[in-house]
């Protein structure tokens, strides 16, 4: 039977890793349509009459048979070396194919998306996502802790589906804090990227090692801060549709990218407080002198210091999902560093754990009003403005600076700094 037949799709698109790689293994020969452009060729009549949903990837077999649903035409594709006969092997490739497309997909997709600028960032939304993933990466670690494979002891369609779905994560979310807790599957994506069907499908893999950045997404509203709000119950964020291409006014967006790109400090007072020399004190230098020249130098008419906890204690479960939302925060907080100073510490132990801290920045108020970039993790702390002539402050700041003593009664687990 011959397999082979034209793919619709764009460049780089994981939905059709798999394809590809089925039918490198079966020898069919899959031609990528050279002419199609995404959101034209796919919203024309005759490509609509073969594929009524509009969508990619879309197969059109040498003799003219439409099939659409990418893990459909991984199947057609496919050989019977990829494909179990026994009834109850074949139903556990569906059922690991099905785990990977309605399990799997829709967490890391809400996670992965926005840094691929495909959707809004919501910080809510992604802490959700991150939670269902790596729970579906422990059913992956577990099964895989006794299985070369998913189903069997050779590759399956199965094993092709869930790994081209990983390829992204693992090059750009999937950072070595996460990787180092899910061994057995990291093993098991290793063994098949090396083999040569997927080599001819996949581009080189280079696994991220740092968390990455949001990028800008074109006509993103901003939102206004809203009060305070340190229940326990999650703030529901309201996000607005934006505007299409056409509807913009480029003397706007002129104006909008010359406001973002001013420095939200710019207007405050600059007082004597050299906070940059007293960032190189404190990283060139034993807290026994970098913290009193804090003291000494620090400036309470135009330089406030605030506390923080994290309200969502109960998310706190692993260490390294705890540390990569300080770190995802410092991240979003980038423009705020020449302007401001943190120390934030996760303490207690597994399923355990809290968050808190001390900021210095310039200024007396809550420094997340001056630019609406800044408001993305505020929300998820209480904050506490302190007074930096008390004795009890000068303490606590001591504390949180040295990472000495316990944090919310708790012991110090680590501690990241902002400068």
């Amino acid at each position: 039977m011959d397999k082979s037949g034209i793919l619709y799709t764009y460049e780089d698109n994981f939905r059709a890793y798999k394809i590809f790689i089925a039918a490198n293994y079966s020898g069919a020969v899959v031609k990528q349509c050279s002419d199609f452009v995404f959101g034209e060729t796919n919203k024309q009549p005759e490509f609509l009459k073969r594929f009524p949903l509009g969508k990619v990837p879309a197969f059109l077999t040498t003799s003219g048979l439409p099939i659409f649903e990418s893990n459909a035409i991984a199947h057609y594709v496919a050989d019977e070396k990829l494909t179990p006969k026994l009834h109850y092997q074949h139903s556990l490739m569906i059922q690991w194919i099905q785990f990977a497309e309605n399990e799997f997909l829709p967490h890391i997709s809400s996670w992965l998306f926005p840094y691929l600028g495909i959707t809004l960032y919501n910080k809510q939304a992604e802490d959700l996502a991150i939670k269902e993933t790596l729970k579906c990466l422990e059913v992956i670690e577990n099964h895989l802790l006794y299985n070369t494979y998913l189903v069997g002891e050779r590759i399956t369609l199965a094993d092709i589906v869930l790994s081209s779905y990983l390829v992204k994560p693992f090059k750009m979310i999937l950072t070595p804090n996460y990787r180092n807790q899910f061994k057995n599957t990291l093993r098991w994506f290793n063994t098949l990227m090396q083999q040569t069907e997927f080599k001819k499908a996949i581009e080189p893999m280079v696994l991220c090692e740092k968390a990455p950045v949001i990028p800008a997404i074109k006509n993103q509203q901003k939102i206004d801060i809203p009060k305070q709000n340190i229940s326990k119950e999650k703030p529901q964020k309201k996000q607005t549709k934006p505007k299409d291409e056409d509807e913009e006014d480029d003397d706007n967006i002129g104006l909008l990218e010359e406001k973002s790109a001013k420095d939200p400090f710019l207007d405050l007072p600059k007082g004597t407080f050299n906070l940059e020399e007293f960032k190189r004190v404190y990283s060139n230098n034993e807290t026994s002198v970098s913290i009193p020249y804090f003291w000494e130098n620090f400036d309470v008419e135009n330089y406030s210091i605030w506390y923080c906890e994290y309200i969502y204690d109960e998310e706190l479960k692993k260490d390294y999902m705890s540390c990569n939302l300080i770190t995802g925060m410092y991240q979003r907080l980038d423009k705020m560093r020449k302007n401001a100073f943190a120390s934030v510490v996760l303490s207690g132990q597994e399923n355990n754990f809290v968050i808190s801290g001390i900021w210095v920045w310039k200024g007396q108020d809550l420094a997340f009003k001056l630019s609406p970039d800044w408001q993305i993790d505020y929300e998820s702390y209480k904050w506490k403005k302190l007074d930096a002539r008390d004795e009890s402050t000068k303490k606590l700041v001591n504390s949180y600076f040295s990472w000495e003593g316990d944090f919310l009664g708790k012991k110090f687990s680590q501690g990241k700094i902002f400068k």
